[in-house]
């Protein structure tokens, strides 16, 4: 049984899907408990069940949960109840230890992000068996929470479906044909693309720099930002704008919004970058594009620098070097080795490990 607040997108709400179909295909019974969301139907389809029940609204009312949760594990008699997100984990956790020792299914939890260090995030440390998506996110559970036994933390890296991200993709003609329509400023141009929604951590400032440095070498490159909105931070999305205009870079740098086309977008790009100024706990996107074989140069800190440490290596560089961004960047252009693909990041890995995971717990 798998708790989370919504099946709407995002990471941790894909890794919870693949590790329900995975055990449905392993024969065990998997349920989902989460508000709902667009992905319930995937996720029934794919042999799971879904539960509708709300636990992550932040909210005092939400810990009216906690003794319904409680009859309802000891009517269901789950083997392992895996929290992945801290309101649900602690409406879980509640619910759990009051149980009988006898009556308690295995506990798991999962750190999918370098949150706050605070008693609130510390919950995500409570599982008998606390997974880790990266060695960054290890770390950072022994830096910021010297309780937690580590020999109970499992190191288990996210990972993508090599079909999904096939090394030396290429797009079809129609998708071609569509793209150069919607994008004629591109044609001829060596391609920059930016992956990420649009929030300030994501360095978007030091990608219009570059674009900048590297139009004032008369490079022949176009950049592109992809990555929807976020609707609590149109302000910055109009400050990108009107500094891109101000700038004299609105021929230069183009908005995509979200894409859903994403392996095409990289497919036609020549450097991937992964700017974000705070490190992240794995760096999907930086891997996507790798395992296609497109070069990602990205600043060496949390996944991202793991990735590229494992995959790319000429890829990473200092937090915050501009100078040393750029000179990468021309690098790659100028026809540096390409990555050769993913060698390690597969999701049928972590998938297993998961559920190796469950049976140290309940054999």
């Amino acid at each position: 049984m798998q708790i989370l607040p919504n099946l709407n997108g995002g990471g941790v709400e894909r890794g919870t899907l693949e590790v329900a179909r995975y055990l449905v295909e392993q024969g065990c019974e998997s349920v989902v408990i989460s508000a709902g969301g667009r992905m319930v139907s995937q996720l029934e389809a794919e042999g799971s069940r879904h539960v509708p029940w709300d636990l992550g609204k932040k909210s005092l009312l939400t810990l009216r949960h906690v003794h319904p949760l409680r009859r309802w594990l000891q009517r269901e008699k789950p083997d392992i109840v895996h929290l992945r997100s801290r309101l649900p984990a602690w409406i879980a956790w509640l619910a759990w230890r009051k149980l009988p020792q006898a009556q308690r299914p295995g506990l798991v939890t999962t750190v999918h992000g370098l949150y706050s260090v605070s008693p609130y995030s510390a919950i995500m440390t409570r599982g008998e068996r606390v997974i880790a998506v990266s060695e960054t996110i290890r770390h950072y559970i022994a830096a910021n929470y010297p309780k937690t036994d580590m020999n109970l933390v499992r190191l288990v890296y996210r990972g993508i479906d090599p079909q999904d991200f096939p090394f030396g993709y290429q797009p079809d003609d129609q998708w071609l044909s569509q793209w150069r329509q919607q994008f004629p400023q591109l044609a001829g141009k060596k391609i920059i693309t930016l992956p990420g929604r649009l929030t300030r951590l994501k360095g978007h400032h030091n990608f219009i720099d570059l674009i900048s440095a590297l139009k004032r070498d008369n490079r022949q490159i176009h950049g592109l930002i992809v990555g929807g909105e976020d609707p609590k931070r149109r302000q910055y999305a109009r400050d990108l704008r009107a500094r891109i205009d101000t700038e004299g870079l609105a021929a230069d740098i183009s908005f995509t919004g979200d894409r859903k086309d994403i392996r095409d977008i990289y497919a036609v790009s020549d450097v991937v970058l992964s700017l974000s100024t705070k490190p992240e706990s794995f760096g999907r996107t930086s891997l996507e594009a790798l395992a296609m074989g497109v070069p990602v140069v990205g600043y060496d800190h949390g996944g991202v620098g793991e990735i590229l440490a494992a995959l790319y290596p000429q890829g990473r560089m200092p937090l915050g070097d501009q100078e040393a961004l750029l000179g990468c960047v021309k690098a790659v252009l100028g026809g540096e080795a390409k990555p050769a693909g993913n060698d390690r990041f597969y999701k049928e890995d972590m998938v297993a490990k998961t559920l190796a995971i469950y049976r140290e717990l309940r054999p």
